[in-house]
């Protein structure tokens, strides 16, 4: 169902599609509404943010007349051109999406095609800057343009039909025949310099289609799934900051891990939880450039004093990401608050130096180029590391109800000082390797002692808790304990019986409280894929196929997928759409291959990269 047959609320958020340029991105709901948009970077902030409230808050509307249209849409191929198509009694037009590639300014086109008959159409630009709480002033240029500017920010709107004014919305009505086209470029600038220039648009749509079947040829993944795997490769490339190589988390802040609830946060920023699963993904699909890219980002971001380590950082290496509320917005189906910034970034979570460490052992042992004080710098975390690896912190999932003892930071913890321990021994490195092996000789005794339950054979969330935890995934894929290890056997038949809900794995039952937070959410989608994962490791290869054939299915029309599932509702939920998640799917579908080919070649299963 389309945002326009909601009302002026947004559409669900597995109606939107995304367009960027990677620098930001636009969604675009299957109503031909335009409802998110942060310009000039993915955190700056919004100025169409329909998406957290209505078209007050911001939205560009396009659609035709008549309010019975159909459509339908698909990515033009490869590329992040999105092209949907509404079908009405008096013919069909095709709306055509992109955020031009290559242009040191930051656009988006939306070209309307005649592809039968005469189709009326209608469209309306409001524009509220500063999350939909800034009105600014419209001026019509000498070329028929129309500026819209508020502080520091002006965005300029040019088309072919002319454009009107009403009450501080930019409108146009116009009919469109058969073989006709009409554009329209929206255009970012700084208000304090001249308004942006006009440019070719036919020019900029065949260069931006080129650009990205160019980097979408480049996929060596040539598995049963490479449609998906490469619509989500895609998706990662669209959500890369590309002046410096950051992955945004997420194209948005504050979409609902709980449908009207409190759970909602904001992702627009580079997370080191994703940093073995993203080089991993890229190295693997053909993508190297892309890595190194990333890895200059991480390397770059975590530079400073190891006790000065975060959790997440800004797309240009940003630290303070100081949270607030936009109380001004209703919030996605009132679900509030709405926040801005991630107090996150000021927790403990210890598993941050297994991802570092975990993810530069991988990267040297790709041949990745390394800084002359790489080695160095990764010395000084571990040596960190070792004071502080017995004490509890808030856990990968940040919660909010207080330190523990949480087993997959201690396995993430092991796993930065095995991998040092690696690094030093495969590449003739220098360290104080017999502390080092018996520390993680004495870190793995400890975990396994006070981090499973005997009883149940099986590891849980924290130290002497009950409750049981998708992270603890980590104990194969970081080669802490092998996959068919009795205590990972009996880890993973835990989690089966206890956190799968309608067949699909949540990271934790967050409905006891004991995340300090109010509510429920969804399945969570990268925890899922995991468990392919281990179902592949383990032999299990039907179930490993059956389960990752279930999460495509939830993908949305065009291939994207948010942070969770709400298998009641039959809905995506969380912030859309979700690096973690495509990651996950990418590396899920290279385990099913590599674990196939290794059966193909009577090789006994290799053990998978970690985490």
């Amino acid at each position: 169902m389309s945002g326009d047959e909601r009302g002026d609320g947004p559409g669900r958020i597995e109606d939107y599609a995304l367009i960027g340029d990677c620098r930001t991105g636009a969604l675009v709901g299957s109503s031909g509404s335009i409802d998110w948009l942060c310009w000039p970077r993915f955190d700056s902030g919004a100025c169409l943010a329909a998406l957290l409230g209505t078209s007050r808050n911001g939205r560009w509307a396009m659609a035709p007349v008549d309010a019975d249209a159909r459509s339908s849409r698909s990515y033009r191929g490869d590329t992040m051109i999105l092209e949907t198509v509404f079908e009405t009694a008096d013919g069909a037009v095709c709306i055509v999406d992109l955020m031009p590639s290559g242009r040191d300014d930051s656009s988006v086109i939306r070209r309307v095609e005649g592809r039968r008959g005469r189709v009326a159409m209608k469209m309306s630009l409001t524009m509220r800057f500063d999350f939909g709480s800034s009105t600014p002033w419209l001026t019509t240029l000498e070329d028929g343009a129309v500026q819209h500017g508020v502080g520091p920010h002006a965005v300029v709107l040019r088309s072919d039909v002319p454009l009107g004014r009403e009450k501080r919305v930019t409108t146009a009505e116009f009919a469109i025949d058969a073989g006709q086209r009409v554009d329209f470029v929206l255009t970012w600038g700084a208000s304090h310099l001249p308004p942006a220039a006009a440019f070719d648009v036919e020019t900029a749509i065949r260069d931006t289609e080129a650009f990205w079947l160019d980097w979408s040829g480049r996929c060596t993944y040539r598995g049963p799934w490479r449609a998906q795997v490469q619509r989500s490769l895609l998706t990662l490339k669209a959500l890369t900051y590309r002046p410096t190589g950051g992955i945004v988390a997420a194209l948005t802040t504050s979409l609902p891990e709980d449908l009207g609830g409190s759970r909602n946060w904001d992702y627009r920023y580079g997370w080191l939880r994703d940093s073995i699963l993203s080089l991993t993904a890229l190295t693997r699909s053909g993508y190297r450039d892309e890595a190194e890219a990333w890895l200059r980002w991480l390397r770059r971001a975590v530079a400073g004093t190891p006790e000065e380590l975060q959790i997440m950082y800004g797309i240009g290496g940003e630290r303070r990401l100081v949270e607030w509320q936009a109380d001004w917005l209703p919030g996605y189906e009132g679900s509030r608050p709405v926040n801005i910034g991630n107090a996150a970034y000021t927790q403990l979570q210890i598993d941050v130096y297994g991802e570092v460490l975990g993810t530069l052992y991988l990267a040297r042992e790709a041949g990745f180029e390394e800084p002359e004080h790489g080695w160095t710098m990764q010395v000084q975390f571990v040596e960190y590391l070792e004071s502080i690896w017995d004490q509890p912190d808030d856990g990968m999932w940040e919660v909010r109800g207080g330190r523990r003892h949480f087993t997959s930071s201690k396995i993430m913890a092991w796993l930065a000082i095995d991998r040092a321990i690696r690094s030093a021994e495969q590449f003739g490195l220098d360290g104080p390797l017999d502390r080092w092996k018996a520390l993680r000789e004495r870190m793995h005794r400890e975990i396994c002692d006070k981090g499973y339950d005997a009883g149940r054979n099986t590891f849980t969330q924290s130290y002497g808790s009950s409750a049981l935890d998708a992270s603890l995934f980590a104990l194969f894929k970081s080669q802490f304990l092998p996959v068919d290890d009795p205590r990972v056997v009996g880890t993973i038949e835990a989690i089966e019986k206890e956190l799968i809900v309608d067949g699909l794995v949540l990271r934790y039952r967050a409905s006891d409280g004991s995340d300090g937070l109010a509510g429920g959410e969804g399945a969570f989608l990268a925890c899922s894929f995991w468990l392919v994962e281990a179902y592949a490791t383990q032999g299990r290869d039907a179930d490993a196929r059956a389960l990752f054939e279930r999460l495509i299915a939830l993908c949305n029309d065009v291939g994207l997928m948010a942070e969770e599932y709400d298998t009641k509702a039959s809905r995506q939920v969380g912030n859309f759409p979700q690096a973690f998640s495509h990651l996950s799917l990418v590396n899920a579908a290279l385990v099913i291959d590599e674990v196939a080919r290794s059966r193909g070649a009577d090789r006994a299963t290799p053990e998978p990269r970690a985490v």
